[in-house]
């Protein structure tokens, strides 16, 4: 497979499914042209894990450049409160989290938003507390100037209205949809706010028709500019790279579990990310090999970073 350089925008890489392997992970993904990782928060128990799993792969001594097989990508931290877990949230984690943005700036805001995926997260009490603690951290957002990466789950048209009243402003701000779920027209509406659709292994499954018609869609309207690529590791597992009858994905589910049920064939790793990026490709007919130089760009533009693209590394 050929190798291109790539931005991992969105991963679970502190996860204890990892835990095993994790530096040999790592460098697998590097070797596959994988440069930067962002290790994304969801609930504020496990914040402290992530800063951890981000000193453990700072930590990892660099050979001599030629000697890939050594090194690992650059991980980079969002934290976030995810709504699936509302109801472990409280006003205390809010407080912690402001602490922690005060004392040591992350990447970004995230995983945030809305989701609706079940019964109980649609219950008026518990939609209104995911609505509250949206806000809040889109308030942190705009303070601390940061981009942020929302979930949003069946609450598309729910979320639009927030984020179009609220003064966080994803075009000077960046911000990225992770794991876009949603229709053609949600697609395009997101882009409009200047928001980036993340793209995960799902767009692999020719079978994901309504996934599949949006980012045509919303590229056929603004251009490859509106992308991102992510694994969404251990989750979102590209088809090719599926050994097993069936992938139940492991996010929405328990936190008690911690994806440790996730069979070894079934969970997916930042060095898959080259599916997706060769699954874009195909969709959209457009070569990896320019379709990759235009992720990384969008990736900065969405991250508000400066990474430079190595054009003359040798991958």
């Amino acid at each position: 497979m050929p190798k291109y350089p790539m931005i991992d925008t969105h991963t679970h890489f502190d996860a204890p499914t990892f835990d095993h392997d994790r530096l040999v992970q790592a460098q697998k993904a590097y070797q596959r042209g994988v440069r930067h990782l962002v290790l994304v928060g969801y609930l504020q128990t496990h914040f402290e894990r992530l800063y951890t799993c981000q000193q453990a792969l700072s930590a990892t001594p660099l050979q001599d450049v030629s000697d890939n097989k050594e090194q690992v990508p650059k991980a980079h931290i969002a934290l976030g409160l995810h709504p699936f877990y509302i109801d472990q949230h409280t006003k205390a984690h809010l407080s912690d989290m402001e602490c922690r943005l005060n004392a040591k700036r992350p990447l970004a805001i995230g995983e945030i938003g809305l989701d609706t995926y079940t019964d109980a997260m649609k219950a008026p009490d518990m939609f209104a507390k995911q609505k509250q603690f949206f806000k809040a951290q889109l308030d942190m957002a705009v303070a601390h100037q940061l981009p942020v990466m929302l979930h949003i789950r069946k609450a598309h048209a729910e979320a639009l209205a927030i984020l179009k009243a609220h003064s966080y402003d994803a075009h000077k701000l960046g911000g990225i949809a992770h794991s876009f779920s949603g229709g053609e027209q949600e697609a395009k509406a997101f882009v409009k706010l200047g928001f980036r659709l993340g793209v995960t292994g799902q767009v692999s499954n020719p079978n994901a028709k309504k996934l599949r018609r949006a980012i045509v869609a919303a590229v056929e309207t603004y251009g490859t500019r509106c992308l991102v690529i992510e694994t969404d590791c251990p989750d979102m597992l590209p088809i090719m790279c599926q050994q097993a009858q069936e992938d139940l994905p492991a996010s929405g589910q328990s936190p008690d579990d911690e994806w440790q049920g996730v069979s070894a064939h079934n969970r997916n790793v930042p060095a898959n990310l080259p599916w997706v990026l060769l699954s874009l490709s195909e969709l959209l007919d457009v070569t990896p090999e320019v379709l990759a130089q235009q992720l990384w760009q969008n990736s900065c533009m969405a991250l508000k970073t400066s990474w430079t693209y190595p054009t003359n590394e040798s991958l």
